[in-house]
């Protein structure tokens, strides 16, 4: 199979048969085989039952639904565990990413030979207050801590060779890290493409200006998991070990006070808890046997966790 194209989407129903029709006239223009995955995740309209009719129709569309809504991130993953195509898509489902990209996209892929090709939404139709201005602060700030010199990380459309898709793990909102996640486990050859952008036809964006926020604290998390996720102590312990050489020397230094006024019989003789330098050993050495049982705890969670179940499936079609 050529394609597999994931999309996510909670309550579009307005967009999803307009959507359809034009991915089926690329795929049928360019003889593509190819499956259509759409998540529902959680949607309260009447978005699952035009799935079902649609899957119906056409036997390429297949669809997943979520008891309730779970987050995009969640949405991609059971996307990606099910796709089945050389080369995986990915869109959102308000038609504000063309399908008329896709025959390039896969072109990069399968002929350049990309791990990943990323979208890059170059001229928006958003808000400039609300949407374009904080989007460049936050692209900025995720290229400077990921190396990834991408300009638009939060773009949906983007295109997978399908050994990545199989070979990353999608989990909480890391859905705007994705290139992020690749580079980290082992895909180096990610590029981009100027894709078209196109202003939201139907209803509302299901994403507010909390999405920013949650998303500078999700790549601090990244940063973490990058570095650290598979040794925590290498961080905690490091700190722990600073903390702790700075109590040592504070506690020398009282030692070496005191020492010295025991053999200077005319100097003045003060209590040990007078010292400021007291205070100093004993905050750091607390906090230092902190930080190890933090690295310790990390490890042993680490080697102890299991991988839950992270949402729940209530239906699918065509699969």
């Amino acid at each position: 199979m050529n394609l597999s194209i994931v999309i996510p989407l909670l309550n579009e129903e307005e967009s999803l048969q307009e959507l359809h029709d034009w991915i089926v006239r690329v795929m049928t223009q360019n003889s593509y085989s190819y499956e259509v995955i759409f998540i529902d995740d959680g949607s309260t309209d009447s978005s699952w039952s035009i799935i079902e009719r649609l899957s119906a129709e056409n036997p390429n569309i297949k669809g997943i639904r979520f008891l309730k809504n779970f987050g995009k991130s969640q949405a991609l993953h059971a996307g990606f565990a099910k796709a089945e195509g050389d080369v995986v898509i990915t869109m959102d489902a308000d038609l504000q990413d063309n399908p008329e990209e896709i025959p390039e996209l896969y072109r990069m892929i399968t002929t350049e030979h990309y791990d990943l090709v990323s979208g890059w939404k170059k001229k928006r139709y958003d808000s400039v207050v609300s949407k374009n201005l904080p989007s460049k602060l936050f692209n900025w700030a995720a290229r400077q801590t990921s190396g990834v010199q991408l300009n638009d990380f939060n773009c949906g459309l983007k295109a997978y060779n399908k050994v990545v898709v199989k070979n990353i793990e999608v989990s909480g909102e890391m859905h705007r890290y994705i290139p992020v996640l690749a580079k980290n486990a082992g895909f180096g050859k990610i590029g981009e493409k100027v894709v078209l952008h196109q202003a939201r036809k139907y209803g509302q964006t299901k994403f507010g200006m909390e999405r920013f926020i949650n998303g500078f604290l999700d790549l601090i998390t990244i940063w973490f998991l990058s570095r650290f996720g598979k040794r925590p102590m290498h961080l905690f312990g490091a700190l722990g070990v600073v903390m702790f050489l700075i109590g040592f020397v504070s506690t020398g230094v009282i030692i070496g006070v005191k020492l010295a006024k025991l053999f200077l019989f005319n100097a003045p003789t003060i209590l040990v808890t007078d010292n400021p330098l007291f205070y100093i050993a004993l905050t750091t050495m607390i906090i230092g046997t902190q930080l190890f049982l933090a690295g310790f705890l990390g490890e042993i969670i680490l080697r102890t966790k299991n991988n839950e179940e992270r949402y729940k499936v209530s239906g699918t079609v065509n699969f």
